[in-house]
């Protein structure tokens, strides 16, 4: 059962219908999934919740399928980890850590966006599935790939390390360096999507892709025994998780599975490209592009896609 309404432009509210699109054609804003709440509360409860599969798919109604998952049976419900000793390091009196390097199958965050991806794939009848990544993201679109049986393209930076390559390479997908940055393979994604028709995870299925993300935010609850935290500090890159898990909270609220008390969300990026910080600092919501600089590549993206909405 799906309680997915359509799509809304984030920006203008036009509305749109379930489909492969990701930018509003009268202002160009960003498509949001829209759900039926008042459906999802009536059905979603606390119970039926656990007597899931621990996996990302035990919160179904508030994600973006219409059928039975394809793939991502094994990715999500990770483990929340209580961290005394940094926690004393830091003054912090109760310090967890969410531990999404034991997301199956590529031991990213990136298999819980990917999973709800490729299952939108499927039902939309795509054969051929793609992305733009700094290598988690390839890791994870050519290991569900293989799973699903679909062709896969994966476009990287030409300066990525090697170990980031075989991580998706051992899948088989079509592999392709592009000369430059992230951004500048990004930019290149979106022209080869509207030629060829194939599904990029990130550019045309962005929609459906990014409330994957959301899922942290149910889990951090859940585990928390229905309760939301005081603080989250989150690693922003392209800027995808932070809206999301501010969203799935809000969404867990609004059904009744929680109480708002109140959550704190702060974006953390690497010295060497950021960004958003640097927009938070100066008092403005214009992120201005940099030229990343820093060894943390899986988060070193110049120009974050979603940088407005973390502000």
């Amino acid at each position: 059962m799906s309680f997915v309404t359509g799509l809304q432009c984030r920006e203008c509210g036009r509305d749109y219908p379930q489909e492969p699109l990701h930018v509003c054609e009268s202002c160009f804003g960003p498509l949001e999934i829209q759900y039926d709440y008042d459906a999802i509360e009536k059905h979603m409860r606390r119970e039926r919740i656990a007597a899931r599969e621990r996996n990302l798919w035990r919160y179904r109604e508030l994600l973006p399928i219409d059928g039975e998952p394809r793939v991502g049976l094994h990715s999500g419900f990770t483990p929340l980890v209580r961290a005394h000793r940094l926690g004393a390091a830091l003054g912090a009196k109760e310090l967890y850590v969410k531990d999404d390097s034991v997301n199956h199958p590529s031991f990213s965050y990136k298999d819980r966006v990917v999973s709800v991806a490729i299952s939108k794939a499927i039902e939309f009848g795509f054969d051929t599935v793609s992305c733009a990544s700094t290598g988690n993201l390839a890791n994870s679109v050519a290991a569900h790939a293989a799973k699903a049986g679909l062709e896969c393209y994966v476009f990287i930076p030409d300066g990525l390390e090697q170990g980031k390559i075989i991580g998706s390479a051992i899948y088989g997908p079509k592999t392709v360096a592009i000369k430059g940055n992230y951004d500048d393979v990004n930019r290149l994604c979106s022209e080869i999507g509207d030629k060829y028709g194939w599904a990029f995870v990130n550019v045309n299925l962005r929609p459906y892709y990014s409330e994957g993300a959301k899922t942290h935010g149910f889990e951090i609850a859940e585990q928390l025994g229905w309760k939301l935290p005081k603080h989250v500090v989150v690693a922003s890159a392209g800027g995808t998780i932070l809206p999301k898990l501010a969203k799935g909270f809000k969404e867990l609220v609004k059904i009744g599975l929680v109480e708002d008390t109140g959550c704190k969300i702060y974006s953390a990026q690497a010295a060497g490209c950021a960004p958003i910080i640097e927009a938070l600092h100066k008092g403005t919501d214009v992120v201005s592009p940099v030229k990343p600089n820093t060894i943390a590549s899986s988060i070193a993206i110049g120009n974050p896609a979603d940088g407005y909405y973390v502000i």
